[in-house]
């Protein structure tokens, strides 16, 4: 079918393991590190789609090209112990159930639900737990609708893993649309949703419109947040799906009943701006009045370079989004793998922040969302007489916290909360005593 301009209109084409080793060779891997690399994708989720494997990797530069590495499982992002074992199974054909057993023995050693997130976020009615809903901080709910627990594409970093692997005890997805509209109702201080996944955008327009404009009969409600990455793994979704004006009208009609719509845009490198449609999409969204907002954790191998970060804030400033954070790789799956210690991460964060003007300073980071809240790294000192980091909680469960300067030993090896000390003199870091 052709578009409005006489081009032919860009079909979705999922790619997932069946393509997985042919696309490894494409990388130049050889038999072995493919075998390897196919054993990570059998622990972590792999999918891709045409558009980013024909737009936006330099297959030259592969398998050392950021794009490729955000999308493609590495030979060593698990340890080495666990992929000699379940390479083996795959190379010689194993009883699915054996390997079954073995990859979901890997998958529970990887943290699966950070933060404590089943155990302190998921609210209760009547001492019953609300399925596929999460109420961490007073103001936000977070909602996991069934149908968007998918991607475009997953990206290998990612913390919400476990919504994509196939073991239903792993994951957080609801279908009732009116469980949510009166959770929100009966909590007056809740004034932002947060639709998520996987990406809500995955799911067709009406279909989101089910979930999305029943909140907006609620009062108190000032925002509707949906976080997705389909403006960079997708941007077609946008511009020329069958149902792309339908999803752009949806927006408008959140932001004519007087709410705050924002697309919580996850951008990890500057390439995903690259290509005419990642333009044009981010333009028609905010052509509707909704806010995109961007973040992206700090991944070693793929945007750990500051230069990458500068160029990647102006570039959505041009393009009308906000720089919003920069995240610190959370404590599970690959974290091992690609976490940047956290001195190296705020002089990442500190020398990117120094290249741009003040329109994309409105960005935050390194930040780590950990159990107690959202912690920023602001920065090292000298206190009584050693080095400290010094940090704050951007957001937090308890609110006495939030915007509290607090001090942590110095450690240059330290990649999370838990890694940190207290000073001397100090029982325990606040929100962890």
């Amino acid at each position: 079918m052709a578009t409005e301009n006489g081009d032919q209109r860009p079909v979705f084409r999922a790619l997932v393991l069946p393509h997985l080793d042919g696309l490894l060779a494409r990388a130049g891997l050889d038999e072995q590190d493919r075998l390897r690399a196919r054993a990570v994708a059998e622990v972590l989720p792999f999918r891709t789609n045409s558009y980013v494997v024909d737009e936006l990797i330099d297959w030259e530069a592969a398998p050392e090209d950021p794009i490729y590495r955000l999308v493609f499982p590495q030979p060593d992002m698990l340890p080495r112990a666990d992929v000699d074992r379940i390479g083996p199974l795959l190379g010689s054909g194993a009883p699915s159930a054996q390997l079954r057993a073995a990859v979901h023995e890997v998958r529970m050693r990887l943290n699966p639900h950070p933060g404590g997130q089943l155990v302190f976020n998921t609210p209760l009615v009547d001492g019953l737990p609300v399925e596929g809903m999460q109420h961490k901080y007073p103001e936000t709910v977070l909602f996991f609708p069934r149908q968007g627990q998918t991607c475009h594409a997953y990206c290998t970093y990612c913390f919400r893993w476990p919504q994509f692997v196939g073991e239903p005890d792993l994951r957080m997805a609801s279908s009732d649309a009116a469980a949510l509209h009166a959770y929100v109702t009966a909590h007056p201080e809740v004034t932002s949703v947060l639709i998520t996944g996987g990406d809500p955008l995955i799911m067709s327009s009406s279909v989101l419109a089910r979930y999305v404009e029943p909140l907006l009969e609620i009062p108190h409600l000032e925002s509707v947040r949906i976080g997705t990455k389909a403006l960079s793994y997708w941007p077609h979704r946008f511009l020329t799906d069958p149902d792309a004006e339908d999803l752009l009208r949806l927006f408008e009609r959140v932001v004519r009943s007087g709410r705050n719509l924002a697309l919580m845009g996850h951008y990890s490198h500057p390439r995903e701006l690259a290509t005419s449609a990642a333009e044009r999409a981010l333009r028609r969204v905010a052509d509707t009045g909704a806010v995109v907002r961007c973040q992206a954790p700090l991944i070693r191998g793929v945007n750990d370079r500051a230069a990458d970060w500068a160029a990647l804030w102006r570039r959505l400033v041009a393009l009308g989004a906000v720089p919003y954070y920069m995240f610190v790789e959370r404590d599970t799956g690959p974290q091992d793998y690609f976490a940047v210690p956290l001195a190296r991460a705020h002089e990442l964060f500190r020398d990117a922040y120094a290249q741009v003007s003040g329109l994309a300073r409105t960005v935050r980071g390194p930040i780590m969302s950990a159990t107690p809240g959202k912690v920023q790294v602001d920065g090292v000192a000298e206190v009584g007489g050693q080095r400290a980091f010094v940090l704050h909680y951007v957001q937090a469960r308890d609110p006495e916290l939030v915007g509290r300067p607090f001090f942590a030993a110095y450690d240059p090896d330290a990649r999370w909360l838990t890694d940190l000390k207290p000073l001397p003199g100090e029982s325990a870091l606040p929100g962890l005593d």
